[in-house]
C-alpha cells in the first residue's frame, strides 16, 4: 500500500510515522507513506495556497490550482483507488471503513486548512470525505494521521500477531472485553479465574460475555445497528 498525504504543514506529521508500528511497517516495505508539502505546488512567489472567500465573510479558503496541480502529479505516476479529503462533514470514520481502506493499494488523503477547500476540489477531484468526528481540528493533519493508522495497522504482517487486530473493539460491533496480565494477584486486585484454567472454549465464552456487556453499557448505539 502506498498513502499520499497532501498538506500545507508537512512538519505535523512527521511524529506520527516516525515511531513505533507505523515506523515498522515502513521499515518492512509493507506500506508506504509519502507527505507532499503543498507550498511546493503553490502558483506565485508568495507560496500562497489560500485567499478570501467570494461573497465575504470570516476566513480563508484553499485555493484550488495548487491542489490541482498537486493531485495530478501523483495521478501521472501511478493510478490511486481513492482521493480522500478530512473534513468535519464527512463520513464518519469506523472500523468498518478501515477495514475496506485497508484492502486498497493507493491512496491520496489531503487536510483541509482554514474554511476548508474551494468546493470545486470536492465536486471534480475528491473520491471520497471523511471525518473523525464531530469537532473541529485546526487543520486535518491529525485526522490523516488517525484515518492511517487504523488502515496500516490492518495490513497482514504490520502486527507480530495478526489476529491481534481481528479482536479489536468494533470489528465485530461489539467493545473489546476486559485484559489481564502478570502478576495474577496486586493488593487484592485478583484475574478472574477463568482467564488461568486453560480451557479455551470456557475463556472465549467469558470474553464475549464481557464484550456484550460492555457494549450494552458503554455503546449500546452499537447493539442496536
Amino acid at each position: 500500500m502506498r498513502i499520499d498525504i497532501i498538506t500545507c504543514l508537512p512538519k505535523l506529521l512527521e511524529s506520527p510515522f516516525g515511531h513505533s508500528i507505523l515506523q515498522r511497517a515502513q521499515d518492512k516495505g509493507l506500506v508506504e507513506v509519502v507527505v507532499h508539502d503543498l507550498r511546493a505546488y503553490a502558483v506565485n512567489k508568495k507560496k500562497q495556497l489560500d485567499d478570501y472567500a467570494y461573497g465575504g465573510g470570516a476566513g480563508m479558503v484553499m485555493l484550488i490550482e495548487p491542489i490541482d496541480k498537486c493531485i495530478s502529479a501523483l495521478k501521472a505516476d501511478r493510478p490511486y483507488d481513492e482521493i480522500i479529503y478530512m473534513t468535519p462533514d464527512g463520513e464518519t470514520f469506523n472500523q468498518q471503513v478501515a477495514n475496506e481502506l485497508s484492502l486498497k493499494g493507493n491512496l491520496i488523503i489531503l487536510c483541509g486548512h482554514y474554511k476548508g477547500v474551494d468546493e470545486r476540489v470536492r465536486e471534480h477531484f475528491i473520491t471520497r470525505e471523511i471525518s473523525v468526528g464531530d469537532y473541529v481540528l485546526s487543520g486535518g493533519e491529525l485526522a490523516a494521521a488517525v484515518v492511517s493508522d487504523a488502515i496500516i495497522r490492518l495490513i497482514p504482517g504490520v502486527l507480530s500477531d495478526e489476529t491481534s487486530a481481528l479482536t479489536d473493539s468494533f470489528q465485530d460491533s461489539l467493545l473489546a472485553p476486559p485484559v489481564y496480565t502478570r502478576p495474577v494477584e496486586y493488593k487484592g486486585m485478583t484475574v478472574p479465574e477463568v482467564l488461568l484454567s486453560g480451557h479455551e472454549k470456557k475463556i472465549e465464552e467469558w470474553r464475549f460475555q464481557k464484550s456484550l456487556e460492555r457494549t450494552k453499557k458503554r455503546r449500546p448505539d452499537l447493539l442496536d445497528d
